[in-house]
């Protein structure tokens, strides 16, 4: 997704195979951020996570690559990942979706911003996102919402993109071991992995679609609120419902007070 409209950081471009080309020093932050989030994400993430990340067998010494990963999800549910720059607007960020596409950008983090970088890099994207895209509700409900946002005005685009955000990125489930993450943003955040189950400083709250699309959110910040389905079967009801119309009706109830200071 676009974060914001600028980045400091530029994508490796990639040969004919797909490849991009990672220093040392790259691999080395890939290989430091996989082995500190590696344990924290056990009991604190969803199964279908764990499973999702079992079945990739991600490199710990380098960088994977996007043609080596998409192998894994197009077997397992159609999916490919798409090598992008740092940020795509929204047009291309639905289309790719609606393609079974998902956007990673080819690059990683620089060493001071190890634990928190605002715009999605190859690590948010590869170790937060593509476990749940070996799971066949995510997988299509993401390849649903691209097809939906796709057809969208780019007023109705940034209200998916709250869906996107309370969802995909930092959705929360019940389980019967208790709540676990499904969300990348959060999954791939050493301290929001801890802090969205552990923390009593954030509301948890039930999925209501409305509830949400009226909810503003900030991207630097820890969430002040969590939305917790009760099981994946939520995400593919969301594929049939008339979300364009509830769209419309949210801004017309208008959003809720911001639960932080703007």
């Amino acid at each position: 997704m676009a974060y914001k409209k600028t980045s400091s950081y530029v994508a490796h471009p990639v040969d004919e195979h797909g490849n991009a080309n990672y220093t040392n020093e790259e691999n080395q932050i890939w290989h430091e951020l996989i082995t500190r989030q590696m344990p924290i994400v056990q009991g604190r993430a969803c199964d279908e996570y764990i499973r999702g990340l079992e079945l990739l067998d991600l490199p710990k010494e380098r960088v994977p690559q996007c043609p080596e990963v998409s192998r894994v999800l197009h077997e397992a549910t159609g999916w490919a990942l798409e090598p992008v720059p740092a940020l795509i607007p929204f047009s291309h960020f639905f289309s790719l979706l609606a393609n079974r596409k998902f956007p990673a950008a080819t690059f990683i983090r620089r060493r001071e911003e190890l634990d928190y970088l605002q715009e999605p890099d190859i690590f948010h994207e590869i170790f937060g996102h593509c476990p749940m895209l070996t799971n066949p509700a995510c997988a299509d409900f993401t390849h649903t919402y691209g097809k939906l946002g796709l057809n969208a005005t780019h007023d109705e685009q940034v209200m998916l993109a709250k869906l996107y955000w309370f969802t995909i990125e930092f959705g929360l489930i019940k389980t019967k071991e208790g709540l676990r993450a499904y969300g990348g943003g959060i999954l791939s955040s050493k301290s929001e992995t801890v802090y969205c189950l552990e923390s009593d400083k954030p509301l948890r709250k039930p999925f209501e679609v409305m509830d949400v699309l009226r909810t503003p959110y900030r991207i630097d910040i820890m969430q002040p609120v969590y939305f917790v389905i009760d099981s994946f079967d939520v995400l593919f009801r969301l594929t049939e419902m008339d979300l364009i119309g509830m769209i419309h009706e949210a801004r017309r109830l208008g959003m809720y007070e911001p639960l932080y200071s703007k």
